[in-house]
């Protein structure tokens, strides 16, 4: 089947699919690691070095995520097989791809259900005016209760599934365009709040005021490589979650142009949100932290101290819900068209078998809080969820990144002047022809960089054998990942009737 024989949808606007692509990118990341790191990192000193990682590394990722999205204008389940030459392996690695859009909503859609849940508190006043101790006693509560959980994801499941169902311009385009409007603006005015808040100005300088003193104290090397993990980890590259986005997008605009928009208006959330929670920890005097601890212990501290602090938390939790479901909602589209093009089913029945398949995959993450909670595969206090975000995170990311890149680059790929001749194709920025060896060479080694570091972190305090052992399994998955995309197998007896 060609790739005209079927009309694809796409967006109804320019601005619809910047959103849309945007929201997939802005995901919990921007909120509860970004402002921590680039304070402890040296303020405006390790702003500056990751806006230069996300020009050198989020920013080519994007742009061919987007690209072999819209050359084949299928999902990442069919699109390596279109685009690939005949007799190359490349299609085989989108099943990690499938794997990944599922492991991350086993556990996302959880933590979603979070979001939802301390609005509703914030929104009810059952969490105003409470001490330290009855914050972190609300958190402990709510993970101890797998009916609790259970029911906060399965609206979030039920709510995005039933988006999704409206179709990509009345469902998907039309109400996150309304939520990424409504997160900036409530954004806005908790920046605005925390700003007025006595004491605010120290924290205001701490984020964004450059600090070579702690550049220098944590080392040059270190900072640059956590810019440069942030910057790759915060764009939601690898698993195909842009790729969708970018099947639907129209030819008009080139896309070097449109990824440059998606990647600016990602790190504006992650800036507001520093300007939102540094400030006020500040102002308060409590130390900002990172994870989950941030939203769900540290900050409830925070807005007990304010006025109208029920107001303020019922707004950061609205916001951070809208950021949670945005991804939610892209990531639930990549699986709903990824299932209908590979078993040939209509958008209905992937729909309702996603409902149930999602819902069910997520209680191993659910139950591993409370029933669950003997197993524990990296030691004491982790978690199922930490499995499931070892094996997205620190595996099919990075890894899916690099295939794309290469994908893309490589004569037995896409190849370099078919890759170009998409990205360039209408009006606006253009990708320079001479950026080849770039992408061939440097984008892939900071990638693999960054993956065998994400091994080392994790198990350097394991023991010289464990970490010996981790890092040798994760230079076996590199190798099996070049002998794909680097061979070439027997080309097929009649090229011309290659299938999707």
């Amino acid at each position: 089947m060609s790739t005209s024989s079927k009309k694809r949808a796409t967006f109804h606007s320019r601005l619809g699919f910047i959103l849309v692509s945007a929201g997939c990118a802005v995901g919990l990341g921007n909120v509860w690691k970004f402002p921590y790191i680039c304070g402890e990192n040296g303020g405006g000193a390790f702003l500056l070095i990751y806006l230069l990682c996300l020009l050198l590394l989020g920013l080519p990722i994007v742009i061919c995520e987007f690209a072999i999205g819209r050359g084949s204008r299928r999902s990442i389940s069919q699109a390596l097989n279109i685009l690939e030459q005949p007799g190359s392996r490349w299609h085989i690695t989108k099943y990690a791809g499938i794997a990944g859009n599922y492991l991350l909503m086993m556990f996302y859609t959880m933590v979603a259900g979070w979001m939802l849940y301390y609005a509703f508190l914030y929104g009810s006043g059952k969490i105003t005016a409470v001490s330290a101790e009855e914050t972190s006693g609300f958190f402990s509560r709510m993970l101890d209760s797998p009916a609790l959980m259970i029911l906060f994801a399965g609206i979030v499941i039920v709510l995005c599934i039933g988006i999704c169902a409206l179709g990509l311009q009345n469902g998907i385009e039309k109400i996150t365009k309304v939520m990424m409007m409504l997160l900036i603006v409530l954004m806005l005015v908790l920046v605005v709040n925390s700003l007025r808040l006595k004491g605010a100005g120290e924290g205001l300088k701490y984020f964004l005021v450059p600090s070579f003193s702690r550049l220098k104290e944590n080392g040059y090397g270190s900072v640059a490589f956590a810019a440069m993990t942030h910057a790759f980890f915060t764009l939601s590259v690898g698993i195909g979650a842009m790729e969708i986005f970018g099947s639907y997008l129209k030819k008009g605009r080139r896309i070097a142009g449109e990824a440059i928009n998606v990647v600016i208006l990602d790190t504006f959330v992650a800036v507001m949100a520093g300007l939102i929670i540094i400030p006020a920890c500040f102002a308060y005097g409590v130390q900002p932290d990172a994870g989950p601890s941030l939203l769900f212990i540290t900050l409830p501290n925070v807005f007990q101290h304010m006025v109208g602090g029920r107001i303020w938390g019922c707004c950061f939790f609205v916001f951070m819900s809208f950021a949670a479901l945005s991804t939610v909602i892209a990531v639930f589209e990549n699986i709903i068209t990824m299932t209908v093009e590979l078993g040939s089913w209509t958008r209905k029945k992937s729909l309702l078998v996603n409902l149930v398949l999602i819902f069910v995959l997520s209680l191993p993450a659910i139950l591993g809080f409370n029933l669950l909670s003997g197993f524990q595969p990296f030691g004491d206090g982790s978690s199922v969820m930490d499995l499931e975000d070892f094996l997205v995170s620190y595996n099919i990311l990075p890894l899916g990144s690099l295939i794309y890149v290469l994908f893309c680059v490589r004569k037995n790929g896409w190849g370099w002047e078919k890759f170009l001749a998409e990205v360039n194709e209408g009006t606006g920025t253009k990708l320079p022809a001479w950026l080849r060896g770039y992408m061939a060479y440097v984008v892939p080694t900071l990638i693999c960089l960054i993956y065998l570091k994400g091994y080392y972190d994790m198990f350097a305090g394991k023991g010289t054998g464990v970490l010996l052992g981790w890092m040798a399994f994760a230079v076996l998955l590199l190798a099996v990942i070049f002998w794909v995309c680097f061979s070439v197998g027997k080309k097929p007896a009649d090229t011309a009737a290659k299938s999707e």
